[in-house]
């Protein structure tokens, strides 16, 4: 991926209601400044994650969201375990009418750097996202944003332009909902790194007090941190930046570092799972992989010359009776990668299975004699023929593997005849949209850790695969969901909306990726931060 958050632009949901709730409130805090328990000594990361820059306005990838995760405060944050997101340098934060969102910050917060942090520091840091608006940063994110006001010192409200945005919490605690510091950043440009950490302009759970870009960062705890999280268990971490994973490997193995943390190979990986020396730890991961149809393009599309739905629906499901997830997991991935069998990853909330039931052996396995089935009763003459692309310069070398193996299983079945090729990236994402391609490889790491993350891009109107799918009932009820406030409705619209998708595979979901972190043998909380948030927190992890 160009970035950890591909295609990053929030489709606005239409406001589908006028109930006004209170969303989130009293937020649960450890309070106060924290001192920490650092009897295990420094640990070292090692990471091949590159930052861009560390200002939020300038960057929107895993490798500066990372170091930003550390050392800037969020309104709203999730806790470790859980993609829930609920206040964090905040007290309360809800609707106080249907485009009103009000968050109460704690009261005496303040900068690493002495200024005191106040609802105006909020409010500059929304006004320069959207007035830098780099091509770079993640200010699409806040495309429902209206305006920000700093009522007082601790109150600020955010005026929306679609009413009871159940998706703009979690905005909140995503790259476009980072706090800065109004006299330490530009208002009207990207600041410089240097500027940055010359100025201490922290208030997370570290501070940076060294920054050798892309070599060394150093980090201690900040006493002065008030938000969800807690004093970090560990006051002093190094990160290691590494150009080459097989060094890393090297040096996790043999204890030069403490932790590694993205991105080793598959290979690696399941090499040092039988290394005593280490501990090979995972994670739910919210990148998926998958297959997208074109309805227009592929076997008896809309456009074909033998156009014909139920055709093209049976010429969907065969495939999804066919692929064999953990065949691609195991030997292409090595189980970094794990069967996915619904749209919402596994670990978050509204997260379903609903493939599982309607194709293969209804177990999660292939089911040949099924899909011969499905393709007979819609009068398809088999074999298939199937042109599938797929990208191995964006999706990392492991494509190769991945889709010449679901050519194999496709193929051994009898029911298709499968014509595999490869295109490079610029040309590929091009061609996506085109109509060039009847069926081909996507992936999809997300902008922020709700179940809409998954749903908006993909199946409301006008969504970013452009495969020609549309259904008025689904693209109602991706609406409804983002402005419903009861939580146990809400869940209930998301799992009937993936049971929807699932029964019309616009797209056949493959595999979801695990969060993997190799640690010595004396670490301990990693388990503790690999969750669902896709936030891998420093201050979780101690050594001894």
């Amino acid at each position: 991926m160009t970035s950890a958050f591909t295609n990053g632009k929030r489709a606005l949901a239409a406001t589908a209601g006028f109930a006004v709730a209170a969303l989130v409130l009293a937020g649960c805090s450890a309070g106060g400044s924290t001192t920490t328990d650092n009897a295990g000594g420094p640990i070292t990361i090692g990471t091949t994650d590159k930052v861009t820059t560390l200002d939020p306005a300038g960057s929107y990838d895993s490798g500066s969201f990372s170091v930003q995760t550390q050392v800037f405060p969020f309104l709203m944050n999730s806790a470790y375990g859980t993609a829930d997101v609920e206040p964090d340098i905040a007290v309360s934060a809800e609707f106080t009418s249907p485009t009103e969102y009000t968050v109460t910050l704690k009261p005496d917060l303040e900068w690493a750097n002495g200024n005191a942090l106040t609802a105006s520091d909020v409010k500059f840091s929304f006004d320069r996202q959207l007035a830098i608006a780099d091509e770079k940063g993640p200010s699409t994110l806040l495309g429902n944003l209206e305006s920000t006001e700093a009522v007082d010192d601790t109150t600020v409200v955010f005026t929306l332009k679609a009413g009871n945005d159940q998706i703009f919490p979690q905005i909140l605690s995503s790259p476009a909902g980072v706090i800065v510091d109004e006299d330490s950043f530009s208002a009207t440009e990207v600041t410089s790194d240097d500027d940055i950490v010359a100025a201490e302009a922290f208030a997370g759970q570290y501070v940076l007090t060294s920054y050798d870009f892309n070599n060394l960062l150093s980090y201690t705890a900040y006493a002065g941190y008030q938000g969800l999280l807690g004093a970090a268990k560990t006051d002093v971490i190094n990160v290691k930046y590494y150009t080459d994973a097989s060094n890393l490997k090297l040096d996790i193995q043999e204890g030069n570092i403490d932790v590694a943390w993205r991105s080793l190979s598959a290979t690696d990986i399941d090499d040092l799972r039988g290394n005593d020396a280490v501990s090979v730890v995972d994670g739910p991961g919210g990148e998926i992989r998958y297959i997208t149809f074109n309805f227009n393009t592929q076997p008896f599309g809309t456009t074909t010359a033998d156009a014909d739905p139920a055709k093209a629906l049976a010429v969907r499901a065969a495939v999804a009776d066919i692929v064999d997830r953990e065949e691609l997991a195991d030997q292409v991935y090595k189980g970094s990668y794990t069967p996915l069998y619904s749209y919402v990853p596994a670990g978050m909330t509204g997260a379903t299975e609903s493939l599982k039931g309607l194709y293969g052996d209804g177990e999660g396995g292939p089911d040949i004699e099924k899909a011969a089935a499905d393709l007979a009763a819609a009068g398809v003459t088999t074999p298939v023929a199937l042109n599938l692309q797929y990208n191995a310069d964006h999706y990392g070398p492991g494509s190769s593997d991945e889709y010449a193996l679901i050519k194999d299983q496709l193929d051994a079945s009898g029911l298709f005849t499968v014509s595999l090729q490869s295109t490079e990236w610029v040309q590929y994402s091009k061609d996506r949209v085109a109509d060039v391609y009847p069926a081909y490889q996507l992936g999809w790491f997300p902008d922020y850790s709700d179940a809409d993350n998954y749903l908006t891009p993909f199946f409301a109107q006008n969504n970013f695969l452009q495969n020609h799918y549309d259904d008025a009932e689904v693209d109602a009820m991706i609406n409804e969901q983002a402005v419903t406030n009861d939580p146990e409705a809400r869940t209930a619209l998301i799992e009937e909306i993936q049971d929807k998708v699932a029964a019309a595979l616009s797209t056949v979901p493959l595999l979801q990726g695990a969060q993997v972190a190799i640690t010595g043998p004396s670490i301990t909380g990693t388990e503790d931060t690999l969750d669902a948030s896709f936030k891998f927190r420093y201050g979780a992890l101690a050594k001894g």
